[in-house]
Parts: C-alpha cells; structure tokens; sequence
C-alpha cells in the first residue's frame, strides 16, 4: 500500500478520498487555489500545497503542476477525484512518465471511452447492446438527415465529445432537423472544440440505469446497478440503487454486459457503464442499450457503497497498489436500499440559477450519510461546482429508505444562501417516485409543482416574530423588567417583498399573544420548546443580520426592515415621528425652532441590542420636542413634532 498520495481535486471528494486514506493509514497532500485556502479538504490533509489563482485553468487542471508538487513533497501516486484532470488521458500518461502512479484507469482505456461514436463501435464488438443510431467520419448534413430518416423520428443529435447535455437536441420532425443539427454543432463545437455528432434512436420513456463496474486491469466484476432517472437538464438530483422494478433477469443481463465493457478495454478501478432503457412497458432484458463509459469514480458512488458495504475509494486504493480484485463476483450481494440526493446553492425559483454566499449556519441530521466539502463559515465560491453536500440514506426497503431520505432532508438546515433543499424535499415526497415511477421526464412534467413556493406556516411566522423580538431564547433573569414588560410590540417583517405586520403581547417568560393580520396566536413554552397553538413550532431558527431563518421543513427566511428605512411620520402631513418600537433614546440632535429637511438625524433610539437613527420624514421646522435623552420609551411613543406645513 502507498504511503502518501496527491489528490488533485477539491470539495467533497478529496474529503472522500482522505477519510478512506486515513482507515487504510496512508497520508494525504492536498492541493488547493488561493480560493480554496481556508477549505475544509485543505484542513483535513496531512499536508497542502497551493498550485494557483481560483480559475481552474490555472490551478486545478494544470498537470504539470500537481506533478511537480506530487514529486517534491514525497507522494507516490496521484488520486484524480472525479471531474477535472479525472478523465484526461494526456495527465494519466505525464503522472506514469514521472515514476508515479494514476490511482485509475489506464490511457488506453480513457481514450477508449472518450469518444461516444468510437465507444459504441468498441461497444457493439464486444456484444454490448447499444442503441439503434449512426455514427462515423462522414458529417454531411445530407448524410445525417438520412440517417435519422431511416432511424425513425425521434432522434437525438449527440455531441461524440460531449456530455453534460451539451451539443445534444432532439428532433421530432424531419423539418426540424436541420436547424437542430446546425445548433448541436456551434454548441459543441463551443464546448469541446469537436463538432461531430451522432444520431440515436429516441426512447420515449428512457429511464436512466448505470451499473458500476470494477476492474484489475484483466477481470471485472459488477456492483450492480444505480438508477439515475431523475434529472433535469440532463444532471442528475436524486440517485437511488437498486433501480426500482428491476428483475433478477434483468440485472443479470445489464451486469454482464458492463462486465464485457470493462474487460473488452481491460479497465482498472472504478467505473460506470450508463445504460438508456425503455420503461414504456416495465423492466425487459431486450430494452437496455449502452450510452457511455465513465472512466472515473462517479459522484454517486455512495449508494453503491450503501447497498454493498464495499468502500469503492479503499477498492481504488488496493488496485492502484498492485492487489487483485478484492472480491468475486459471487461475494457480492445486494443489502437493502439507499438514496443520494444533491444539496446544491442554487436559486430555483429563478431557474435553478448557482449561487453563492457564506453558509452562517449548516447542520444535517443525524440518520444520514453526509458527504461534503464545507464547513459552517465557509463561503460558496462562483468559481466551482456550488454543491454543498450529498445527503445519503439507507434502509431495508425503498419505502423506508425514502421516508428517511425526506426526514433527512427536513432536517438539513442552511442559512447564508439559496439552496434546492425545497425543491428535494418536493421530490422526494412526488407520488410517481413513491411508486417508483421514474423516468428522465419525471422532473419536466411536473416542474412547475415540484418548483413551487409555498407560503409558511402561521407556526413558522410567528417563530419569526419571536426571534425578532428577541424572545425565542429563554432570556436570562435580570432580563425580565424590559423583556417581559405587558406592552404591545408592534413589528414588521418582510418576505418576497411584502410586509408581514404582526403585534407582540407579551404575558410572561414563557407566553407571547402574537397577532398577525385579524388572527391571534398563543405563543408557550414548555420544556424549552415553543408551542403555537397547541402544536409544536418549528424547533430550530437562526437569526443573521437583517434576517431571521426558520427551518421548517425547509429554510423560511425573513426580512428585518430596519424601522428607519420606513415612514416614520403619523397623523397629518406626517409632522409626528413616533418609536417604532420599545428602547432607550439615546441622543436627541433638535431643539424646538430649529428648521430641519428631510432625512435629518432627530435622535437615535436603542433596542433590541441595536441603535436606530430616526429621521425627519419631510422638510420642516420642529415645533417641540416630547422626550429627553435616556428617557425609556414605548412602542408608539410620540418623539419630535414638526410644525404643520402651511397649506
């Protein structure tokens, strides 16, 4: 086994690489970009090395550089991760000519892979299924129409480097093809600087199943299957293993196929067959067909792990080193069912655009798995990936598997960015996917409900006023005679723009009257947790700057306009300027006489820990000033007033 190896990558999967590394005692060099400095893959390394600016180009994907560092601090082989230098047969070759060892498959194999048209050839020599289509050197427009014709619409025009969805368009018409094909082309010619395409039968109701494979080089064994089905924009958001419906027939079938994949290019670690199925009809051992070969350790690797018990990064590790295959095939058993679902900071509403942000708090439950590359603290940064973590679930059958998966996800807490927390949790309680009716359109039908944004609970906007108050912790003693006073608090929050105006009434430590619109609510509490009417509150709200975040489900986030930014005048021509909520004056800046224009500093009242500055809502003379510096005021309280403008 190796004593130190360089991994060349980041976030939650160099986390994933070194746990495995520390079971096995082998130490682990980090690299990072000055981005990535205070990253938690940096913290977790025995060592870490920085290799350039944040831009990738310059630090990640630079080869030669993870070299050089691999060689001088020591390291003996270089684990790529997934993505980045993963599948770059070029750095595989320059890492061997170094003396060092590529924790993966060979260049051959990569290469073997790489292009989709040129795999479905090796594909179809070595028996493996692959779907009806057209492929080859020959890309005259001409050419391909025909090809599709004689295919049958629909089609899909296929980028041969592509992935990602990139330079890929589905075509239902003949009319349409040509300005489909133009547009696949500038797209992949933009991506991957290869224009080629391929053209394939569309399945109307594809389902996408991948088997992991695993290779020493000669043999390969399988690790059964993954279903992949629900994507959208062709990226996957919620994985599950094993596929639902699956028949023993069936598996045994698509198991063998990848087998015949992996060991028609004699592969070597960690891989994964994709496979397009027809689910039009059920699962049927005539209906799957090759798509492509992953030649890395995929992002959804845990499930496998889940259902196997198999550490796929230690199965890596012994492989790279020169040991055989750690199991056969007849070792190998399916226990149970797993679900992998991907956190990301992304806005959904606004079309799942990423975000970025500091995560001021992040908590999981504790039933899961977690895999991540964050911290509390940590900011998610525009220039990768914004995963925040992968939430991964295990149980006995699927049902109790997915009801597990959406407690975990109700109880995944973030706050400090926009996250698909939501939009998971919708999935995960869809009723097609509870029956396991899955296919790659599941998410595009019904995206609409599934990106809906739903008003909180009256419980969640009362924990909100309870938080902004100032109450929602059990404050100390001495706290009692300004907290606890029997004074109605008027106070104002924000959500999507609009105003929630709610009144205090505060009857104790332990009991608010919250009104909020024409109803009010009974706030207890009892052994520590509020109640509202009657029932439980939500158990967990942060208070940030500006904001309060109520995890109900998913995060509620509610605004604090600052009273000052508001109208403060009442009454007519607005000449009175009133508190808007309880404190200490602590600075006067008026006098009776004195002419004042709007916005002018009139004094700055104290409250809740924070000082306000009130300001003159029009321009004006004041007629008398009603209270004096240090004076306790009331919500309500009149402070200056101005003279009545003439009319």
């Amino acid at each position: 086994m190796f004593a130190k190896i360089l991994i060349a990558n980041r976030g939650e999967i160099a986390c994933r690489v070194i746990d495995s590394c520390r079971k096995l005692g082998v130490a682990t060099v980090a690299v990072y970009s000055d981005a990535d400095r205070e990253a938690r893959h940096v913290a977790m390394a025995d060592e870490a090395v920085c290799i350039g600016p944040p831009a990738p180009g310059e630090s990640y994907l630079c080869g030669d550089r993870i070299i050089e560092v691999a060689l001088a601090i020591g390291a003996e082989a270089i684990h790529p991760g997934y993505g980045f230098l993963s599948e770059n047969p070029d750095f595989v070759e320059a890492v061997e000519a170094a003396g060092l060892t590529f924790i993966g498959p060979s260049a051959r194999a990569i290469r073997a892979m790489g292009l989709k048209d040129a795999a479905k050839r090796l594909m179809a020599g070595a028996g493996v299924p692959v779907v009806p289509g057209h492929d080859g050197p020959d890309q005259s427009p001409d050419l391909l129409a025909e090809a599709a014709a004689r295919i049958g619409y629909p089609v899909l025009i296929k980028a041969v480097a592509g992935g990602g969805g990139k330079g890929m368009r589905l075509v239902a018409r003949a009319e349409e093809f040509a300005d489909a094909l133009a547009a696949a082309k500038g797209e992949a010619r933009g991506a991957f600087g290869n224009d080629a395409v391929l053209i394939e039968k569309y399945i109307s109701a594809p389902r996408h199943i991948e088997v992991q494979v695993f290779g020493d080089g000669h043999r390969a064994v399988h690790l059964f299957e993954r279903d992949c089905s629900l994507q959208r924009r062709h990226q996957k958001v919620i994985e599950e293993a094993p596929a639902p419906g699956m028949t023993d027939e069936m598996r045994a079938a698509m198991g063998a196929a990848a087998v015949r994949a992996a060991e028609a290019i004699g592969y070597s670690g960690a891989g994964t067959v994709e496979f397009i199925v027809d689910g039009s009809d059920g699962l049927s051992p005539d209906r799957f067909w090759f798509m492509e070969m992953n030649t890395r350790l995929q992002v959804e690797h845990p499930v496998t792990e889940a259902i196997t018990g198999v550490d796929l990064v230690e199965w890596q590790l012994r492989v790279a080193a020169g040991e055989g295959l750690p199991a056969q095939q007849a070792d190998l058993a399916i226990r149970g069912h797993a679900f992998e679902a991907r956190l990301y900071a992304e806005d959904v509403p606004a079309g799942f655009l990423p975000a970025t942000g500091r995560l001021a708090h992040l908590a999981f439950a504790p039933d899961c798995r977690v895999e991540t590359g964050v911290r509390p603290g940590d900011a998610i940064s525009p220039w990768y990936d914004p995963m925040i973590a992968k939430i991964v679930v295990h149980g006995p059958t699927r049902g109790a598997a997915l009801r597990r998966l959406s407690r975990a996800l109700e109880g995944t807490e973030v706050a400090g960015t926009v996250t698909n927390l939501a939009f998971l949790g919708a999935l995960a309680r869809h009723p097609g996917f509870l029956r396991g009716e899955v296919d790659t359109g599941l998410i595009a039908r019904d995206l609409a409900g599934l990106t809906a944004v739903k008003p909180p609970r009256r419980a969640a906007v009362v924990a909100a006023c309870l938080a902004a108050a100032g109450l929602w912790e059990q404050a100390p003693w001495e706290a009692g005679f300004t907290l606890w006073a029997p004074l109605p608090r008027p106070l104002v929050l924000s959500r999507d723009g609009d105003d929630i105006p709610a009144v205090l009434r505060v009857e104790g430590p332990d009991r608010v009257r919250v009104t909020l619109g024409d109803a009010e609510s009974l706030a207890e509490r009892r052994g520590g947790q509020w109640w509202v009417d009657g029932a439980k509150a939500p158990a967990r709200v942060e208070t940030l700057p500006g904001q309060v975040v109520v995890f109900d489900g998913a995060a509620q986030v509610f605004g604090l306009p600052d009273p000052l930014d508001r109208d403060t005048g009442a009454g007519p021509g607005a000449d009175v300027t009133l508190a808007p909520m309880p404190g200490q004056v602590k600075a006067v800046f008026v006098a009776s006489g004195q002419g004042v224009a709007k916005g002018d500093r009139l004094a700055i009242l104290e409250a809740m820990k924070m000082e306000h500055t009130l300001t003159a809502p029009r321009d004006g003379v004041v007629a008398e000033v009603l209270v004096a510096e240090g004076a306790q005021v009331e919500a309500g309280a009149a402070l200056v007033r101005l003279e009545e403008e003439a009319p």
